[in-house]
């Protein structure tokens, strides 16, 4: 009997976590949703797996199908680092912005990218 109880106050106790979860989750992609339109890209794109992913490379001015060096170890760690960077540089913000709120805090880059008054213009990375 002892064993049930303990995996039920294991299950209880992860039930938080779980909910905080969910919650950035949904909050990340309504941030994404929001910046894919700004950045003149299909808001949808952003609750599709791997093609959301596909998405960030053409706005980050990337060839979209770099993506797939995404299932190279080590190589994707740091592709995504600088996907992440430019995004926040096409937006107008600083490399110290970028590196900070896009790569270390990306959900409240992506909300103040998304829905603050920065504008996306390509040329800043070309």
């Amino acid at each position: 009997m002892r064993p049930d109880s303990d995996s039920a106050a294991q299950a209880l106790l992860s039930l938080p976590v779980i909910l905080v979860s969910i919650v950035i989750g949904l909050i990340t992609l309504i941030a994404l949703w929001k910046l894919f339109t700004k950045a003149g890209e299909h808001g949808w794109a952003a609750i599709i797996p791997f093609y959301d992913v596909y998405v960030q490379f053409r706005v980050a001015g990337f060839n979209p199908w770099l993506f797939l060096l995404l299932l190279v170890p080590l190589v994707n760690v740091i592709l995504l680092i600088v996907v992440q960077y430019r995004i926040g540089i096409a937006f107008g913000k600083s490399p110290l912005w970028s590196i900070f709120l896009m790569v270390i805090l990306p959900t409240i880059g992506l909300l103040i990218l998304g829905f603050g008054s920065a504008t996306y213009d390509r040329s800043r990375i070309a």
